[in-house]
């Protein structure tokens, strides 16, 4: 049975159809599993790679995904029923296939892995446009773009080897067996080709080799597959807690899961990104709880957290670019990042999380209070020095008779002095 592609609109005679998702759920207890039957056949009428939708649920429902596609299986941990994955294929449909302009979905994805865009294109209305790469999906796509998906590849092969045997059997014309051997023996090294290409795609080593090209990019800030699950996990965990009103006091459970998911040093980049926005420095106050949990002793979850305050102030630049050292000050006031941690953060420009030009006005922003810093931790470094001058002159007297230590302050210029006077007078 076939569906329009936009369910929203119900004209029976609509041109865009695709079949209804048929989901099978497999396995017993932990490894309880939902199949999505006909992924490939639903990606194909959306003229998407049958990974987005399958990696889509997974960041909905902050499960686990696998992809087996050369045996066309698309899974999705857990137990998930097709109704409810169908209403949540309509979020995907809107977000990355329909056109922003015409509603149609005659949409091609453009992926610029350099600058970590992704534009749309529309074929029925000439739209074009720039995808929100917020969503956890597009960090997906990032790193599969749409032409380079293996499916996408293979399927182009298959086509471009029917249109070179037509080619070749309409310009025999003879219809000779000598020729038809001809025509049937490229065949088969096509389709060797075919299985070649595939395996490369998915070794070990063109894995790697991709991550790397992504890495010069991203400076990284691309994470394995697996790490990605685990942060979109937990990403989708802290969501639920403040979307329900309980995240005031979920911090326990908020670090629990972090443990449990083994991300603790990256969840004040994640929490940043939830709980922090142009009204930073009350939500510091409010927070500080949450965030002590990660940073308390933990240089790396404080460069997290200085990574997430970056990425903030790019959404709010216009706001929090002015405030900047305000706002490192309330952190280091918060007990949030320790001093050496600033110090060293504000000896290099990196673009890691923002573009170098906004990482350098941020660093000259905060100049003021790095100096503030380095000033003050001179001025302490000489008083521990005068102390210690002091401790010199200072010795403790015990008396069997007294209750506690006392301690007394010698001088001992003035002791030689009153020594001398008791010589003479004798």
């Amino acid at each position: 049975m076939s569906v329009n592609v936009n369910r929203s609109v119900s004209d029976q005679f609509y041109r865009y159809k695709m079949p209804r998702l048929i989901a099978k759920v497999e396995g017993k207890g932990n490894g309880i599993k939902t199949v999505i039957v006909n992924m490939v056949d639903v990606a194909k009428a959306l003229n998407r790679p049958p990974t987005y939708p399958t990696k889509f649920f997974g960041c909905e429902l902050g499960a686990q995904t696998q992809f087996d596609a050369k045996n066309d299986r698309y899974i999705v941990n857990g137990s998930h029923e097709a109704n409810k994955l169908q209403d949540m294929l309509d979020g995907f449909i809107r977000k990355f296939v329909l056109c922003s302009e015409c509603d149609n979905p005659e949409t091609d994805l453009h992926v610029n892995a350099k600058k970590q865009t992704i534009g749309s294109s529309c074929k029925a209305c000439g739209n074009r446009g720039m995808l929100d790469t917020r969503h956890k999906l597009c960090t997906f796509i990032l790193k599969n773009p749409p032409e380079s998906d293996s499916s996408c590849v293979k399927e182009k092969k298959e086509k471009e080897k029917k249109n070179r045997k037509k080619d070749k059997e309409n310009g025999s014309g003879s219809g000779e067996a000598g020729n038809h051997n001809d025509i049937d023996a490229p065949d088969v090294v096509d389709g060797e080709e075919d299985d070649d290409d595939w395996a490369e795609e998915t070794t070990e080593e063109a894995q790697r080799r991709r991550m790397e090209e992504i890495s010069d990019h991203a400076k990284n800030l691309t994470l394995s597959e697996d790490l990605e699950e685990r942060v979109n996990i937990f990403y989708n965990f802290v969501k639920q807690k403040k979307e329900s009103g309980a995240i005031d006091s979920a911090d326990k459970e908020i670090l629990a899961e972090a443990e449990r998911l083994d991300v603790r040093a990256m969840g004040p980049l994640i929490l940043s990104e939830l709980l922090f926005d142009e009204n930073i420095r009350d939500q510091i106050k409010k927070f500080k709880r949450h965030f002590l949990r990660f940073c308390h002793n933990d240089k790396k979850a404080q460069k997290y957290l200085l990574g997430g305050f970056e990425c903030l102030v790019k959404l709010h630049q216009s706001q929090l670019l002015p405030r900047v050292p305000i706002i490192l000050k309330a952190l280091y006031d918060a007990d949030l990042l320790e001093e050496d941690v600033i110090l060293m953060w504000a000896e290099k420009v990196s673009k890691k999380y923002v573009s170098k030009e906004l990482a350098k006005e941020i660093h000259a922003k905060a100049a003021p209070f790095v100096k503030w810093l380095k000033e003050a931790e001179e001025e302490s470094e000489g008083s521990e020095a005068e102390e210690e001058e002091d401790d010199e002159n200072v010795e403790v007297v015990y008396s069997s008779s007294a209750r506690e230590l006392k301690v007394e302050t010698v001088k001992p210029e003035k002791a030689e002095e009153d020594d001398d006077l008791d010589i003479d007078a004798i």
